[in-house]
């Protein structure tokens, strides 16, 4: 049985949340997602700092 994916380090960039998970092959990964109503946009990224960059730069369209 798989173990669930555990955020960690979660903040805020304006509807933006980014969060710090373990992949299936125990790597780091950072996900970025919008919590605007709507909207739909998340991604995964192997660094921290392009994570920011896309929550930064986001600009939602719902």
């Amino acid at each position: 049985m798989s173990r669930p994916n555990r955020f960690r380090d979660v903040i805020r960039i304006g509807p933006v949340q980014i969060g710090t998970h373990h992949d299936g092959r125990g790597r780091d990964r950072h996900t970025a997602a919008c919590t605007a109503p709507g909207c739909g946009f998340s991604a995964d990224y192997p660094d921290r700092s392009g994570a920011e960059l896309a929550a930064r730069t986001h600009r939602c369209t719902p």
